[in-house]
């Protein structure tokens, strides 16, 4: 592997009890209870919003998928200013730098807070493109990463990305890359090792995948 893409919600930020705090949020007047890290996980897929019909146990009404996403982020965008990067975020990038390797970034957030919040962590550098979400909300990332290393012109097959969800992973498969999924975002552990692909604790333990 010569070039990993990471991801950023989950992976290189910690921001699970900001995910879950605002889902408990916006989900308040439902009376469904509290979750907590281990019950939002056993919900959780992509699209959201097949994971907030999980939660409902019933359809989407019109217009509620929006109502539900716009409170959200109105949530989320308060919690996360109290989250910072996994623990070995900054020396998972400066080890894979000094070994020559390449690397970006592709998230599904939104692009526009996106790029400033990894320039605030200081972490911009380290990255040769940064693509987030630059449409409506939701969706799949496959279609996305085919943009991105596009853009990159690198070939797949040198190309490792690193996520904390199934959706990174069938990203990955979409493109022919390969894949190492973290089991500290959203995702529950069992779900992850059912897409048989390395699944690891840490972010440096990924760098083994690579």
């Amino acid at each position: 592997m010569r070039h990993i893409v990471w991801d950023w919600n989950g992976t290189l930020f910690h921001d699970i009890d900001a995910v879950v705090g605002a889902t408990n949020a916006v989900f308040e007047p439902y009376g469904l209870g509290s979750y907590d890290a281990d019950r939002f996980r056993a919900v959780y897929t992509r699209p959201i919003w097949t994971a907030y019909e999980r939660m409902l146990g019933r359809a989407l009404e019109d217009g509620e998928w929006e109502r539900l996403d716009l409170g959200f982020h109105e949530s989320y965008h308060q919690l996360m200013l109290e989250c910072g990067l996994a623990a070995d975020a900054l020396s998972t990038l400066r080890s894979w730098e000094r070994a020559g390797g390449k690397q970006s970034l592709l998230s599904m957030w939104a692009h526009e807070r996106l790029v400033p919040k990894i320039a605030e962590f200081g972490i911009d550098h380290h990255f040769v493109r940064i693509d987030g979400l630059r449409s409506a909300a939701g969706g799949h990332k496959a279609e996305s990463m085919v943009a991105h290393l596009a853009a990159l012109g690198v070939d797949p097959a040198d190309v490792l990305v690193i996520g904390d969800s199934l959706d990174d992973a069938h990203a990955a498969q979409h493109v022919g890359a390969r894949a190492v999924l973290y089991t500290g975002g959203m995702t529950s552990r069992a779900d992850l090792m059912a897409c048989g692909v390395p699944v690891v604790d840490t972010l440096e333990n990924a760098l083994d995948h690579a």
